[in-house]
């Protein structure tokens, strides 16, 4: 890299919670091992897993049961948050011996500006000693991304796993980076991935090709963000005092015209809950409370909040229980402002998908019990069996014989 320009490293622990576990128990090296909270519960979820078994198919926020379809041999433990975390900080303490121009993005991943260090030192040789440093002290594999800024470093991390190291320059992206699938794009959220293909963009360099005033009309500065990002534009400087962790989670957003439309007000409130929910799956947190602001057009704000017993964790989730109480505490009188916040963070490892009015009957199909109940309806018929709340009234058993 040319002397002068900032070198930013993004280091991104391979699966870091399976990984501090083997480094802590070398018999589960080479096993399927999945980090799962509440083991005991068929409905606990995936949080990571090995290399070895996610070439069976596990995959993370999977439900238990289905992960142990996939592969019967799989190993599950449950997390040790506060090893993680320790570990955690044995690895930021040791790259910031380094430089102070660290930024904590998450307890398993964080960007290095180390363009200072440079002029002693290679890049690949730097990122090569951090690599070999952290596997020999802590047993634990790195992936580092080299490039010019943040979003290049990103995308680099991620092309050589485990234990990778990949230099992307912007004179590369023709080659490298612009025929990769629009959805393998780094802030790239399944539903933008849908606009983005209406739009007939599929690969990166169809993003980076487009007309600029196109995609600012159609996704606005999101829009141009990811454009410029596509294009190896990013000057986000590296911040070493960057929250690695929230005590909330909010996005809001300033209407250019004040609206009593429900269609906007949804399409507000889903693309901040895209944001919060990208944010819950990097930080590896649920959260069980969720507030809204309104703002209207006289200024005056009216704030809500709700406690959870179920984790909210997807876009999907947010999003129903924002627009639930957006309905129930708005007067019908234009909005000026809309906002979303999340508070009361659990990790993720502790959570479960539960079973609610809305996903049961999802969940069911996938269960080995939908085997017995169609084998007892072919047998005997289609009211040989019945949901039991079904057959109260008032209280009492009702006698159908």
């Amino acid at each position: 890299m040319a002397s002068g320009h900032r070198v930013i490293f993004h280091i991104d622990m391979n699966c870091f919670y399976a990984s501090v576990e083997i480094a802590h128990h070398p018999e589960l090296s080479g096993q399927p091992l999945a980090i799962a909270g509440r083991v005991e519960d068929r409905r606990g979820i995936i949080v990571t897993s090995s290399y070895e078994a996610r070439a069976k198919g596990v995959k993370t926020t999977m439900p238990i049961w289905k992960a142990r379809q996939l592969c019967p041999q799989l190993i599950v433990k449950h997390p040790n948050m506060t090893l993680y975390r320790e570990t955690s900080k044995q690895i930021f303490d040791i790259l910031r011996r380094m430089t102070p121009l660290v930024e904590k993005v998450s307890v398993d991943e964080g960007y290095m500006d180390v363009s200072s260090l440079v002029s002693d030192i290679h890049p690949v040789h730097l990122a090569k000693r951090i690599q070999r440093y952290l596997y020999k002290s802590l047993k634990l594999p790195c992936s580092i991304g080299i490039a010019p800024n943040k979003f290049l470093a990103k995308m680099a991390s991620d092309m050589q796993k485990p234990m990778g190291l990949t230099i992307l320059r912007k004179r590369d992206l023709p080659r490298t980076l612009w025929n990769l699938p629009i959805g393998d794009m780094h802030g790239v959220g399944s539903k933008t991935e849908e606009k983005l293909k209406k739009m007939n963009i599929h690969t990166i360099g169809d993003l980076a090709k487009i007309d600029r005033l196109r995609i600012s009309e159609q996704l606005g500065q999101p829009g141009i963000s990811l454009f410029n990002h596509a294009n190896g534009w990013d000057d986000r400087p590296v911040d070493p005092e960057s929250e690695d962790r929230y005590k909330s989670i909010g996005h809001s957003t300033t209407l250019p015209v004040d609206t009593i439309d429900l269609t906007i007000v949804k399409e507000v409130f889903s693309k901040q809950s895209e944001k919060i929910a990208f944010r819950l799956k990097r930080e590896h947190i649920a959260s069980y409370q969720i507030s809204i602001v309104i703002r209207y057009f006289d200024w005056k704000n009216v704030t809500r909040n709700k406690t959870l017993k179920t984790p909210l964790i997807t876009k999907q989730d947010i999003l129903f229980q924002a627009m639930e109480l957006f309905h129930r505490h708005w007067d019908d009188r234009p909005v000026r402002l809309l906002g979303i916040t999340l508070t009361s963070f659990e990790a993720l490892a502790d959570s479960t998908t539960q079973l609610d009015l809305f996903t049961y009957q999802d969940e069911l199909k996938k269960e080995p019990v939908v085997d017995l109940i169609n084998t007892v309806t072919n047998k005997y018929g289609n009211n040989a069996l019945k949901i039991a709340s079904s057959m109260i009234k008032n209280g009492k058993k009702i006698n159908n014989e």
